[in-house]
């Protein structure tokens, strides 16, 4: 079925070329053909003239020898004479010249050239017709005198007489017939050859524009089979090359996103299979009576069915958060009144672990269009990645600024630091600096990367930056309302 396709766009490939090429060959053959009639028209028209003036040149020089026009008007064999004269090489038909002398003196063009009428030429000598100064015939016929062209005959300036000229035609000789007929031959020899040289262009240039959409027919076919390490040479730069790296790109895209998908389900399982793997040592413990059945126990398993439930919903939040789903109510709020909030909520912990808090406001109180609820989830998933990670004894250093446009939030903790390198990774999901942290005082690796995303739902920036206490600072910029 595939092959079908990539042949059926291979021949509309081929009978569009073919039949661009073949229209601009119908339109080079008919306006060359005309060209050529026109002109070969105008060659036989200026021939023609050129004719009758030496044929009007040889009458006035007859005229001028005898004086008058009566020696030749009683002489028809001298007037078929003058009549060759225009053109010796070619000899007047014996049946013409005998049929013109049987009828009376002065008809002319003999009875039977009548039938020459329906030709398409007709002969110059069979279209004249000698005058008289009086316009009274010499050599014609009365009948078609209305019809006639006339063309003075002069002697010493004086017109002494017209040729008459009927109207029709002028006649081709043999010479050019012969000529047209070369040339219609030539003209069709080469649209033939044209047509075949078109053939095989068209042909070369369907498999050459075919040839890459095959090969991108291909590679998508072998992309939505899940071969995401596909790639497309580009080897230009025009539509086809973009569309080549276009879909290179695209594949790049869905390999890592195919990764990030097995990694992303590795790591879920690898945090599931933890929490369960203690709770079931811990009940098979209590099962065998190794470990009495208490409220220290009870306790411990509780802790442990708690941390499976935050896992949960922390993947479920985050799952919300990456397709949109998660609810923005927003409003204008105090975005430091909620800060302060989630500090007083959190309180007590930091005591525990001697945790110093220090909030500095360095402008006034300021307002956001935001969403209360999500903001303070922020602000409780930082500080707690702070609680969590920071040592006792620690300190903590919030500064709240704005510069007019963005409200500025820089959360500050003490040591332990984390490594230049790994900066830009603490916002993916399951992310831990290390991985050998104790799950008991760390989170579950999804708080950060919930943050990024409710920072973007508000247009915001949040970024992770070396402390200068010795630990992390949590950069986030959030537009101000207008």
């Amino acid at each position: 079925m595939r092959y079908t396709v990539h042949k059926s766009i291979r021949l509309k490939l081929f009978i569009a070329f073919l039949l661009t090429t073949l229209l601009v060959v119908a339109g080079m053959q008919f306006f060359m053909r005309w060209s050529l009639e026109r002109g070969f028209s105008e060659f036989i028209e200026t021939r023609q003239h050129g004719r009758i003036e030496l044929l009007i040149e040889n009458l006035a020089d007859n005229y001028a020898k005898n004086g008058n026009w009566h020696a030749l008007a009683n002489n028809k064999r001298q007037w078929i004479q003058l009549l060759q004269s225009y053109n010796p090489r070619r000899k007047h038909p014996m049946r013409w010249v005998n049929k013109a002398l049987q009828e009376p003196l002065k008809t002319w063009p003999p009875s039977f050239s009548s039938r020459q009428t329906n030709r398409p030429f007709t002969a110059l000598k069979l279209r004249v017709m000698l005058l008289n100064s009086d316009k009274s015939i010499i050599f014609g016929r009365a009948e078609d005198l209305s019809l006639l062209t006339l063309n003075p005959i002069k002697h010493e300036g004086q017109t002494v007489g017209y040729l008459g000229l009927l109207p029709g035609k002028p006649t081709k000789q043999l010479s050019d017939l012969k000529f047209m007929e070369q040339q219609d031959k030539a003209f069709i020899l080469i649209a033939l050859l044209m047509i075949v040289l078109s053939a095989g262009i068209a042909l070369f240039l369907a498999y050459l524009f075919g040839r890459p959409l095959k090969r991108i027919t291909a590679a998508t076919n072998k992309l939505g089979m899940g071969q995401y390490s596909i790639r497309l040479p580009v080897k230009s730069n025009d539509e086809l090359g973009q569309l080549a790296q276009h879909f290179n790109e695209m594949a790049a895209a869905l390999e890592q996103s195919e990764q990030s998908r097995q990694r992303w389900i590795a790591d879920i399982s690898h945090e599931l299979r933890t929490p369960l793997a203690v709770l079931q040592g811990e009940l098979e413990a209590l099962q065998d009576g190794i470990r009495p059945m208490n409220r220290e126990a009870i306790d411990s398993l509780f802790s442990d069915v708690m941390r499976l439930n935050r896992l949960t919903e922390d993947l479920y939040q985050l799952t919300l958060s990456d397709q949109g789903a998660l609810t923005y109510r927003k409003t204008k709020i105090q975005p430091v009144a909620v800060l302060k909030q989630n500090l007083t909520g959190l309180k007590h912990e930091f005591e525990k672990k001697e945790i110093t808090i220090k909030l500095v406001e360095n402008e006034g109180p300021v307002s956001l269009f935001a969403d209360s609820e999500r903001l303070a989830q922020l602000f409780r998933n930082i500080l707690n990645n702070s609680l969590n990670y920071t040592n006792s004894g620690g300190q903590i250093d919030i500064m709240v600024s704005n510069n007019k446009t963005q409200l500025i939030i820089d959360i500050n903790d003490s040591a332990p630091s984390v490594p230049k390198q790994e900066l830009n990774k603490l916002f993916d999901r399951l992310y831990r600096v290390e991985s050998s942290r104790n799950r008991n005082l760390g989170g579950t690796g999804l708080g950060l990367a919930i943050c990024s995303n409710i920072v973007s739902a508000h247009n915001g920036i949040i970024t992770a930056q070396a402390s200068s206490l010795g630990g992390l600072t949590i950069h986030i910029e959030l537009p101000l309302q207008s």
